[in-house]
């Protein structure tokens, strides 16, 4: 193994080198290097992250300090050969790309400065024969050139990653053997039964969708008394203010036709209290969103900010974008956001320390999530109300008695390495988040929930929650569907009470709001007609489970709403809880259209706008939503 010789020089330190250049005055290079003492970043970045420096004269000064001559990327065609004898992932964490292979000599840029580690690592994957000529270029351009030239491999994994190395979990391989059998036979006797003695079979439908109310109303009362008041995974106090103690962070932001908020997008995330140089944001559009991608471009986010651009494949889907993220992330922890979203300032914080505290087999931290425009009318006042109760109870029930949290669609937390090891997100299932939370489960990892919230944007028009509940309740139907395929495997797996938890909350609930129109239908015709005299169901036990679900489930779970929305956001808006049997109408409309769209196009994702009409802020935002700048930069 040859090592081409390097500048036998004594390069000067990089501040001094960028003073030298012109690039910086001393004041500026005093203030890297006091913020760098603070950080432990590089200087470097630090001063390219405030745009004291620009990115490509940083690494040209970088260059000369290490004798390496700049490089321009794009005037190389990436070597196929070269590529195929090594991995994105590898390129991507080392921070190097082949150049090309001229005999025995071979060019490589790399981002890292020349060391031993780096060559033996080159000469890991390329073979020891060779002799490395370096040359320099940007982080940046690395990750342009991997992407290029690794762009069907990235599609493919993004596309279909977990379907390949884990199909018994993804969503994309549909029914089982042992489902299409139990569903078959289901639709049989439901057919004979019909036939044969149609008054005995409604019986039983009616008796088994009284008995599923009544576990799911026994499940959700024990899940709001074990998390109204308890003490979540950590304390508000509890924040890691140490800066050098602090990891970077990944934060993937997917948007889709989302150029109205975009710009907002920019400033919200200006907010959060993190060191600006330890802070990667990846803002994930997709290559045929060209509004969207003008107006991210035209906001002019700062250098910690990279808008990537999502090849344009099916699935079109978040997890699918979610996925090309975080093969690029760089980071120790990610997060998800929203366009929408305003999280707490010193959230990612919150995060960091409470990993910190529950140790390495918890995979992810969820946020609570509110809405800044709840008050706007009363479809957005019920979705508010929903919120503070699964958010207020529900989660942190759930996370008391150790069970599956199904997660949210944002503000969830991650350890980038056990994220990677899950596979990642099903970008098949149209709810990807609860899905990952009980693949994490199911794989011996803990999902807990942090004191700490994110505002986000409720949907205020009655088309648009439709379509965006539908794709919800689709989502847990293909999730309960995915995790029953093998149930002896998900006892094992999981355990007879969490996975009892599972089918309650996971399948029982689009269960519920589909078996309830049909307890509606007979109730009223109960009252119109008179008792039908039904076999199964003409018996004291019975009576008394329907009285227990129509009557003390009402208002159980009116109660509970009311209570959470008191927790929540005060009394005032305790009496809309006692509206929340109208709002499960809407369930129900939402579910059944949910079940044809599962039948006729199970991965078609129904895109949620946002900054609509009714998007009015019940509270004037903070000021001071800006990234940073030093005044001595």
């Amino acid at each position: 193994m040859s090592i081409a010789p390097l500048d036998a020089a004594t390069p000067l330190p990089l501040g001094q080198a960028l003073v030298a250049a012109g690039l910086i005055d001393e004041q500026q290079l005093e203030w890297g290097l006091a913020r760098q003492q603070r950080t432990g970043e590089r200087l470097g970045r630090i001063l390219v992250n405030v745009e004291a420096v620009h990115r490509l004269d940083l690494q040209r000064v970088l260059g000369e300090t290490w004798g390496l001559p700049f490089v321009d990327l794009f005037d190389y065609d990436h070597d196929a050969e070269l590529t195929g004898r090594c991995t994105p992932d590898t390129l991507l964490a080392e921070g190097w790309f082949p150049l090309q292979q001229i005999g025995d000599r071979l060019v490589v840029a790399t981002s890292e400065p020349p060391s031993p580690a780096l060559h033996e690592a080159i000469h890991r994957q390329l073979g020891d024969e060779l002799t490395i000529e370096l040359r320099t270029t940007t982080p940046m351009d690395i990750e342009r050139a991997v992407t290029n030239a690794y762009r069907d491999e990235l599609v493919q994994r993004s596309t279909a990653g977990l379907k390949t190395r884990r199909p018994e979990q993804s969503a994309a391989t549909g029914l089982s053997r042992f489902q299409k059998i139990t569903f078959g036979l289901f639709a049989v006797v439901a057919i004979v039964g019909g036939i044969v003695d149609w008054r005995f079979w409604l019986s039983g439908l009616i008796l088994f969708a009284n008995i599923v109310f009544f576990g799911a109303i026994v499940f959700k009362l024990t899940c709001v008394l074990a998390g109204i008041g308890s003490r979540m995974t950590l304390k508000a106090s509890a924040v890691e203010r140490n800066d050098r103690d602090l990891p970077v962070y990944t934060v993937l932001v997917p948007v889709y036709r989302e150029a109205n908020v975009v710009a907002d997008l920019i400033a919200n995330l200006g907010a959060l209290d993190y060191p600006e140089e330890k802070l990667e944001v990846l803002v994930l559009l997709e290559a045929d969103d060209h509004e969207t991608i003008a107006a991210a471009r035209a906001a002019r986010p700062p250098s910690s900010v990279r808008l990537v651009i999502v090849p344009d494949a099916a699935p079109k889907t978040k997890p699918k974008a979610c996925n090309v993220g975080l093969t690029l992330a760089r980071g120790e922890l990610l997060v998800i956001y929203d366009a929408e979203d305003r999280p707490d300032p010193d959230q990612l914080r919150k995060a960091v320390a409470a990993f910190r505290e529950a140790g390495p087999r918890t995979v992810c931290v969820q946020a609570r999530l509110r809405y800044w425009n709840a008050s706007a009318n009363l479809l957005t006042r019920m979705f508010g109300l929903e919120y503070g109760y699964w958010f207020g109870a529900m989660l942190p029930g759930l996370d008391r008695l150790r069970m599956p949290i199904p997660l949210g669609g944002t503000s969830n937390h991650f350890r980038i390495g056990a994220l990677r090891e899950l596979g990642g997100w099903d970008p098949h299932n149209v709810t990807e988040d609860a899905d990952l939370g009980l693949r994490a489960a199911v794989e011996g990892y803990r999902v807990g929930v942090i004191d700490s919230s994110t505002d986000e944007e409720a949907c205020g028009e009655l088309r648009a929650w439709i379509r965006q509940r539908t794709r919800w309740i689709k989502g847990y139907m293909q999730t309960a569907l995915v995790h029953t395929r093998h149930p002896v495997q998900l006892l094992r797996d999981v355990g007879p009470l969490d996975a009892l938890g599972f089918l309650l909350l996971i399948a029982g609930t689009p269960l519920t709001f589909l078996l309830a129109p049909l307890l509606w239908a007979g109730t009223a015709s109960w009252y119109a007609f008179g008792e039908p005299h039904l076999p199964l169901v003409n018996n004291g036990i019975f009576w008394m489970i329907a009285m227990i679900d129509l009557i003390a489930g009402n208002v159980i779970m009116i109660g509970l709403n009311m209570i959470a929305a008191v927790h929540d956001r005060g009394w005032r808006w305790a009496p809309f809880a006692v509206l929340n049997p109208f709002y499960w109408v809407l369930h129900s409309w939402a579910s059944w259209r949910a079940l044809i769209q599962l039948i006729r196009n199970p991965f078609y994702w129904e895109k949620t706008p946002h900054g609509l009409p009714t998007a009015v802020c019940d509270e004037e935002p903070g000021e001071g939503i800006a990234f940073a700048r030093p005044a001595a930069v």
